[in-house]
């Protein structure tokens, strides 16, 4: 299970990458921690990032069940969980 995991989060990774520069969004993907994707974002993107990157993750691979995808924002790690 942990090796469709890790798949699963390099499809993500490789989603908001893409999606990021498609919209040339200043937002940054800078860090991936086990299944966490880290970006850094600009305060007029907040909203955008929010509502977009769990669609954005979600739908890297269709399968029987959800994947939940939450967002949490913050000034640094700690304050966005």
């Amino acid at each position: 299970m942990q090796g469709t995991a890790a798949d699963i989060i390099k499809l993500a990774m490789i989603a908001v990458r893409n999606w990021l520069h498609k919209e040339q969004l200043r937002s940054k993907l800078i860090m991936q921690v086990h299944d966490e994707l880290v970006l850094e974002v600009p305060d007029e993107e907040i909203v955008l990032i929010q509502n977009m990157l769990p669609e954005c993750m979600g739908n890297v691979l269709q399968l029987d069940v959800p994947l939940l995808i939450e967002v949490g924002v913050g000034n640094n790690w700690e304050q966005a969980h």
